[in-house]
């Protein structure tokens, strides 16, 4: 059976669920008005809904950083595809989804520095025997749409069968039925679905790790005092190990990236025009 956990997400899932955090503080544009948050609930250990509330890895580093700079918080539950433009657009004030600083990304959103390193893994059924990039081919392979997975699905997994899903947890449901033969998801968040649900016989086939596109916070390009809180508030949390303690929480056996240790340089992010 799958666990209490993931069938909590299921419910929320299928809508938007706002939950408010209550800060120290204003938000940089308006001092009566928390700061509007898009994030995802089914993707632990990174970003998930739990007990009424938004939670996760990048979350829960969020709030940290509300409270250093002195900002509200608002969580609003969205779907990735549309994540970055809502951004820019000005539905949310930031993007909060293990987000991938790529150059494509850069020109719709800007991002701050970035808190955690980036592996992409394909889940299959045990004993599927697909270990190399192409053993997938004429293989029907999953993806979130719009995700740096997405990416990866379509140019290196050479005669693969994408399909496009909206989130996590339609992926692994067909992946489960046999309706799938990979699913390309962060490796974290397939590592801890194996782990909640040993019942469903998965595995890692593939994994791969990317370190020139962190994981980063996407605000809009033009919001450079919100842009620069961010940073500052990542920064002191690097320098006084609350980004160590919360990675070790969420991530448990996986490395935190030499960068982010107390007294590490972090992850810059450089963005076009900055």
């Amino acid at each position: 059976m799958r666990s209490t956990l993931w069938k909590a997400i299921a419910v929320v899932a299928t809508g938007a669920v706002t939950v408010a955090l209550t800060a120290c503080g204003a938000s940089a544009s308006d001092p009566n008005a928390a700061l509007r948050v898009g994030t995802l609930p089914d993707a632990p250990p990174s970003i998930y809904f739990e007990n009424g509330q938004y939670t996760g890895y990048d979350n829960e580093l969020l709030r940290e950083i509300g409270k250093r700079e002195g900002f509200e918080l608002k969580f609003v539950g969205t779907d990735f595809s549309g994540l970055l433009a809502s951004v820019a657009n000005r539905n949310f004030d930031i993007g909060s989804s293990t987000i991938s600083t790529t150059e494509a990304r850069k020109k719709t959103v800007a991002f701050t520095n970035g808190y955690n390193t980036e592996f992409t893994a394909i889940v299959t059924k045990k004993g599927a025997d697909l270990k190399d990039p192409a053993a997938f081919g004429g293989k029907r392979v999953g993806v979130v749409q719009a995700s740096v997975q997405d990416d990866f699905a379509t140019k290196r997994l050479p005669g693969a069968n994408v399909a496009r899903f909206p989130d996590y947890n339609a992926g692994f449901a067909q992946l489960r039925t046999g309706g799938l033969d990979g699913w390309v998801v962060p490796a974290d968040i397939g590592k801890k679905y194996i782990e909640q649900n040993a019942d469903a016989q998965l595995e890692i086939g593939y994994r791969v790790e990317s370190k020139d596109t962190p994981s980063a916070f996407a605000v809009r390009k033009d919001n450079k005092e919100l842009l620069k809180k961010l940073n500052d508030g990542l920064a002191k949390l690097i320098a006084d190990g609350t980004v160590k303690r919360l990675h070790e929480q969420f991530f448990k056996a996986e490395p935190l990236p030499k960068e982010l240790e107390p007294g590490g340089p972090g992850l810059p992010v450089t963005n076009p025009g900055a």
